[in-house]
């Protein structure tokens, strides 16, 4: 009489949520299902984990699960044993290739709870309606958690999870974090630039509260935040309803730094986030398709066709400045910041105004009031009309940045000494610049090739 050979044994642990990252709730799993590995005389041959992570999501990444369908179709086990069916798959497809499995390989599937004999007809039927039964939960919770959560917003509340830097779970303000906030969204203000606030904490030896150096993209989650002037939000957009809690910066300072943001003329990577190095990048513009011009190798703008205009930087700059400078020197320049600065109240307004309009056609959507083609139609006027105004707001909010060259004893000497972004807002403040070839083989600067063009 020949023996049979034990099975080879796989385990799989898994929890959604491990709380304190101790992994106790995974520690009982594997003790529960090493002793019926022990019990049923198989052979142990791996064990595959997946600690606080949640199967209810067929698009989440579970590195142990998907390493154990690779050795399982590898043919390294033909026994799997877990906790619970439940703690394997909260997805019916999933269930189904384990069914596959079973039926045409004979996997013996074995849970804490007892046998999923996936090769019976009943076995299957009791896998599938426990799975249904598992799968319901998850949906009703889910739907019990949506209208929390949109109460919340309802009420002004901040919502559950994860807290914001400045603030405690319920909402109160946590002092010190609080004012780096203020300073974060004051600072960019005053540079338009990501990096330059970045370098600015750094090099102040400031941190984030994880202990984790600011990055760029860290900075423009803070700044693109709405909760830091006072607004609720659901499901990541703004409601249109105050919140319950302190704002830390003023509804117009939001609005400048979204509308800088959002400001088409800025420079961007993937992300949207780099700051401009040259005077005239994105500024200056090409004379013949009128096209912005950006930095290239060489030291040099070229327009996006690279065919009208490809011009050594420096000469260029030198010129602007100097057309710039003369200007500045003239005694009528402080008159230029007040009638301009006056724009921005209303257009900080419009954008308000356009939010809530959005926020109301989203809430009109939620609760039926209008179709999907009508929400949609809504929807893009909307964004449209949105992006019209912050950038009508980010050219008027340009007077901010150039005011303390425009108000200074000597404007003149102030724009010279000014950081290249102030220089840049001084520039787009009070002219248009067109730039055209340079005539072939000449090494001697014609400023009829650079054309200012005065705003009035």
């Amino acid at each position: 009489m020949t023996s049979t050979p034990a099975r080879q044994a796989a385990v799989y642990l898994r929890i959604s949520l491990d709380a304190t990252g101790e992994g106790l709730a995974v520690d009982r799993q594997r003790q529960e299902c090493a002793a019926i590995v022990a019990a049923r005389g198989w052979e142990p041959v791996g064990e595959y984990v997946d600690n606080s992570i949640s199967a209810s999501d067929a698009k989440k990444h579970r590195p142990g699960y998907a390493a154990l369908v690779t050795d399982f179709a590898a043919g390294r086990f033909d026994a799997l044993v877990c906790y619970d069916l439940d703690r394997l798959t909260r997805q019916p497809r999933q269930l189904e290739d384990w069914i596959d499995a079973a039926e045409s390989r004979g996997l013996a599937l074995v849970t804490a709870n007892g046998d999923a004999d996936l090769t019976t007809d009943a076995g299957r039927l009791f896998a599938r309606i426990k799975l249904a039964v598992a799968r319901a939960e998850v949906e009703r919770k889910s739907a019990r958690q949506r209208s929390a959560a949109r109460q919340r917003s309802e009420l002004g509340k901040p919502p559950l999870g994860v807290r914001l830097t400045g603030y405690t779970p319920k909402g109160d303000l946590i002092p010190d974090e609080a004012e780096l906030v203020r300073r974060i969204f004051a600072a960019f203000l005053e540079s338009r630039s990501l990096r330059a606030v970045a370098r600015s904490l750094a090099a102040d030896g400031i941190s984030t509260r994880h202990g984790k150096p600011w990055h760029i993209s860290t900075v423009f989650g803070i700044l693109r935040n709405p909760r830091y002037a006072g607004r609720a939000i659901y499901r990541g957009e703004v409601t249109g309803k105050p919140g319950a809690w302190l704002a830390l910066v003023p509804e117009d300072d939001y609005e400048a730094v979204q509308a800088i943001l959002a400001d088409p003329g800025r420079v961007t990577n993937h992300t949207g986030m780099t700051e401009r190095k040259h005077l005239g990048s994105g500024l200056y513009l090409c004379a013949v398709c009128r096209e912005p011009v950006s930095a290239w190798s060489g030291n040099r703008y070229r327009c996006r066709s690279g065919a009208h205009v490809a011009r050594s930087q420096g000469p260029v700059d030198e010129y602007v400045t100097a057309v710039i400078a003369a200007r500045l020197g003239l005694p009528d320049v402080q008159g230029i910041l007040t009638p301009v600065s006056a724009a921005a109240a209303p257009l900080a307004d419009e954008v308000a105004r356009v939010r809530e309009r959005l926020a109301r056609n989203d809430s009109d959507y939620d609760a039926g009031y209008i179709d999907g083609p009508r929400y949609k139609a809504a929807r893009d006027k909307g964004e449209a009309d949105l992006r019209r105004a912050q950038e009508a707001l980010a050219a008027a909010q340009a007077t901010t940045e150039a005011a303390p060259v425009l108000t200074a004893p000597d404007p003149a000497k102030a724009f010279l000494g000014a950081s290249l972004a102030v220089r840049r807002a001084v520039v787009n403040l009070l002219v248009t610049v067109a730039i055209s070839k340079a005539a072939r083989g000449s090494k001697t600067f014609d400023p009829d090739t650079v054309r200012i063009e005065w705003r009035s």
